[in-house]
C-alpha cells in the first residue's frame, strides 16, 4: 500500500490523490495538529539526503483522528544502515509513488494546521526541503516533543521517544523507526502531554500556542510560565 488514512469516526467524502490512491477529506477543527514523522536516506537534505517515507496524524481533543502515510521514490538509493533501522528496502521505494506527488498530497493533507514533531528540527528541515521541490512554501509553525518533554518530565532517564511511550505507559502500534508508527506514538505522547498540562497545571487550553510558548520557555521557568497561562 503506498498512501493511506483511516478515520476512527464514521464514512467520510473520499478525495483522489496525485497516485490514483483515495484517502479521506477531514474538516478538523481549528484545534486539530499535525503530528509528523519522515524516514529519510539520511540526516540533513542539505548534504542530498532524501525522505523515503512520510506520516502525518492528526490529534484532535485528544484523540488520533485521522492518519496518511505513504512511502515515496526520491529517486535516491537506500543504504544498507538504513535498510537495517527502518525496515526500507530499495524495492520498496522503487515501487512507490514519486516524491513531489506524495509531498504534494501530505501538504493537502495538512493544510495550514499547526505541527508537532518529536526532534522537530530534523523533521522540519525535510518537511521544507521536500516541499521546496515542489515549488511549495512551508511555513507551518512546528513545536517539538522533545523540548516539551525536557521542561515536562525533567525525571525521564532520557528523552527518546521509546524511552517516553514506555514511561507513560503509551500504545504501540507497528515496528519503530517507520513513519507511521512513530508518528503515532509522538502523537500519543503530545495527547499525554496535553492531558497531563490540564491535570497537573490547570490549563484549560492546551493548544499549540501554548506548547511553542513553554518550549521557548527554560526549565526554571516552567512553573510560572504555566501558572500564568493557566489564569489567563
Amino acid at each position: 500500500m503506498w498512501a493511506a488514512t483511516t478515520s476512527q469516526s464514521g464514512p467520510k467524502p473520499q478525495r483522489t490523490g496525485d497516485n490514483g490512491i483515495s484517502f479521506t477529506i477531514e474538516h478538523h477543527a481549528v484545534s486539530a495538529i499535525a503530528v509528523i514523522d519522515f524516514e529519510t536516506t539520511g540526516i540533513s537534505p542539505g548534504m542530498g539526503d532524501r525522505a523515503t517515507e512520510v506520516a502525518i496524524v492528526m490529534l484532535e481533543g485528544g484523540q488520533l483522528v485521522d492518519r496518511y502515510q505513504s512511502l515515496m521514490n526520491a529517486g535516491v538509493r537506500v543504504n544498507s544502515f538504513i535498510t537495517q533501522l527502518t525496515g526500507i528496502s530499495n524495492e520498496m521505494v522503487q515501487a512507490a509513488p514519486p516524491a513531489e506527488q506524495v509531498m504534494r498530497e501530505a501538504a493537502r493533507f495538512v493544510a495550514g494546521r499547526p505541527m508537532v514533531a518529536h526532534n522537530a528540527a530534523f523533521d522540519k528541515k525535510f518537511w521544507q526541503a521536500e516541499l521546496a521541490r515542489c515549488g511549495q512554501e512551508a511555513l507551518h509553525p512546528f513545536a517539538c516533543t522533545v523540548l516539551l518533554s525536557r521542561r515536562l518530565y525533567p525525571q525521564a532517564p532520557n528523552h527518546k521517544l521509546g524511552t517516553l511511550a514506555a514511561l507513560h505507559h503509551l500504545p504501540s502500534s507497528g515496528r519503530a523507526h517507520r513513519a507511521l508508527a512513530d508518528a503515532e506514538m509522538a502523537a500519543h505522547l503530545l495527547a499525554q502531554m496535553q492531558h497531563d498540562l490540564k491535570s497537573r497545571f490547570s490549563c484549560s487550553q492546551t493548544d499549540h500556542a501554548l506548547l511553542m510558548g513553554l518550549q521557548r520557555t527554560s526549565r526554571q521557568m516552567v512553573g510560572p510560565y504555566l501558572r500564568q497561562r493557566a489564569s489567563a
